[in-house]
């Protein structure tokens, strides 16, 4: 398994985009329009607020789920038993916001939510005729008046040593919205499934841009762009004292935008959160 880096600016970075997206569900961006600095100052100033009492005033909200998610409450990924090593913050448009950092993780969501319009026309553009058929209106559209994206920062804290047996900072999952763009974190450790079943490291390079498809675009264009597992391993030697912040914004159509003949966008992200929760989902 390959995943090539694509220049943003190269004329065939369209084209050369929707391949690696289409071959491998992954595609990895250089020269894109987000602003790094924007993002490095992000990194460092969540860090601090991670390591502070501060973030506790901003627990989770068990009905909308924004705030704070701390490690105790962390993710279990889907068929996983051990919940992962990370505590992170949900950041909506319309949830709650830290008065501790600056709005700078808010202007990025909006820079995000722009450049993944200039993606989705790219994935339809080059998608083929029948698989454009099957979209219920243009892919950029499915986001159009949605407050339902969100941007996630993610902290994996430096590993302990006394750590469940078993547990990882990230077990292996699928993403099940739309498209999920992510900044190279701080810290290297994120991996792809290829088809041959064998785990391939992804380009970490400070300044890259990764982007995946999610679960929500597999379905929408009939597995032709595929939702690839992935995860974060633990580090190893030096890189075990390190905490590793990542950025990432998962794009969500609204929940009455058509997917398939099977499903719109609410009764597919109801479908998952009942799988996910142990509990037999309803017919729609």
């Amino acid at each position: 398994m390959h995943l090539p880096v694509v220049d943003f600016q190269s004329p065939t970075a369209a084209a050369d985009f929707c391949l690696s997206l289409h071959e491998t569900g992954f595609a990895v961006l250089r020269n894109h329009p987000l602003s790094q600095s924007l993002v490095e100052g992000i990194y460092a100033e969540w860090l601090d607020f991670f390591k502070s009492d501060a973030k506790n005033h901003y627990a989770q909200d068990p009905v909308k789920f924004d705030g704070y998610f701390s490690p105790s409450i962390s993710e279990t990924a889907k068929n996983h038993t051990k919940r992962d090593l990370k505590e992170f913050f949900h950041l909506y448009p319309w949830g709650r916001y830290p008065a501790e950092v600056s709005d700078a993780a808010q202007r990025y969501y909006k820079e995000g939510s722009d450049l993944a319009v200039t993606l989705l026309k790219w994935v339809e553009e080059h998608s083929p005729a029948d698989v454009k058929a099957r979209y219920a209106m243009p892919l950029p559209d499915m986001l159009e008046g949605s407050d339902h994206t969100l941007l996630r920062v993610l902290h994996y804290p430096p590993l302990s040593g006394q750590e469940e047996a078993g547990a990882v900072r990230a077990a292996a999952h699928g993403d099940i919205n739309l498209l999920t763009i992510l900044p190279a974190a701080t810290e290297p450790g994120l991996q792809v499934l290829g088809k041959e079943g064998a785990w391939h490291d992804v380009p970490c390079d400070f300044g890259l841009l990764i982007v995946n498809i999610g679960d929500m675009l597999e379905e929408a264009s009939g597995h032709y762009y595929p939702s690839t597992v992935h995860r974060v391993l633990n580090p190893t030697g030096e890189g075990r004292f390190k905490s590793r912040i990542s950025l990432p914004l998962f794009l969500h159509p609204r929940r009455d935008v058509v997917l398939s003949e099977r499903y719109t966008v609410g009764s597919y992200f109801d479908e998952r959160m009942q799988e996910l929760r142990g509990s037999k989902p309803k017919m729609q």
